[in-house]
């Protein structure tokens, strides 16, 4: 089995398929005026513009100034989603850091910007179990097979709960994507603990996951909990056999969703 853990040294600076079918992922932090350049070839690809400004040249269409929250827990995102066989580059206007989320594709879309207004929030769960999401490349975005999110979970709280699983192509209830979990905690000496775990227990493993660190789901249930006093943020990319966030309850925690009433009152952790 792949280490499912990865640690930034494997993905920084670098693409990174991580052994996944579908999902290659890189991170960057750029200089003020340093440029990066690249084709896409045979993957779709979403730009998360996670602190900072930059400017983007893709398939023909220019943004300027696109960003410009400091950190991801200080305002919404900006990203562009960049087709297949396309050419971009980007520059710097400030220090940034850009986190690169790629799928294998065989249909071209548009390139596009996406903009925090353009960003559907969603706050979901109850008690301390309540998150917020902010779709970025939702199901409905004209994209072949990449859908990305982000996630902020307050201090405390479980998230991706109860446990879900998307590993067997059975629509409309359920649709198979691999998943990985980028991560980011507001106070860098905190941390998240992840369980991955399937029906069988063929894979089962807790992880205590660290700031900049990444975790692949290629297939099982998969929540989330903060550690107290530490308010921790993901990056989810998702491809598979459909562009559907169809999921399966773990049998045995579903009964939870008819026990939440209230919403955490600290969300949302960001707004437009």
């Amino acid at each position: 089995m792949q280490n499912l853990l990865v640690r930034p040294q494997v993905f920084e600076n670098r693409v990174a398929d991580m052994g996944c079918e579908f999902l290659s992922f890189s991170v960057r932090k750029l200089k003020k005026g340093e440029r990066f350049a690249e084709n896409t070839a045979g993957r779709e690809l979403a730009i998360v513009v996670l602190g900072g400004l930059i400017s983007v040249e893709a398939a023909g269409e220019s943004w300027s100034r696109i960003g410009g929250r400091a950190t991801v827990f200080d305002g919404m995102p900006f990203s562009v989603y960049v087709p297949i066989g396309a050419e971009y580059s980007l520059v710097a206007d400030s220090d940034c850091d850009l986190a690169f989320c790629y799928s294998r594709a065989e249909q071209r879309h548009p390139a596009r910007l996406i903009t925090p207004t353009d960003v559907e929030i969603e706050i979901r769960g109850g008690g301390n179990a309540t998150r917020q999401i902010n779709n970025i490349l939702p199901p409905s975005f004209p994209a072949h097979r990449l859908i990305v999110v982000e996630v902020f979970t307050p201090a405390g709280n479980w998230s991706s709960y109860p446990p879900h699983k998307h590993d067997v192509h059975n629509p409309p209830g359920e649709v198979d994507l691999e998943e990985i979990y980028y991560y980011r905690i507001q106070r860098p000496e905190g941390y998240a603990v992840q369980k991955v775990y399937t029906p069988d227990r063929r894979i089962d493993e807790t992880l205590t996951v660290r700031d900049g660190e990444l975790v692949l789901i290629p297939e099982g249930y998969h929540p989330v909990v903060a550690a107290h006093g530490y308010n921790a943020y993901y990056l989810n990319a998702l491809a598979g056999s459909a562009r559907s966030l169809a999921a399966a309850d773990d049998p045995d925690y579903a009964w939870v969703r008819g026990e939440w009433r209230d919403k955490d009152p600290r969300l949302p952790m960001v707004r437009r």
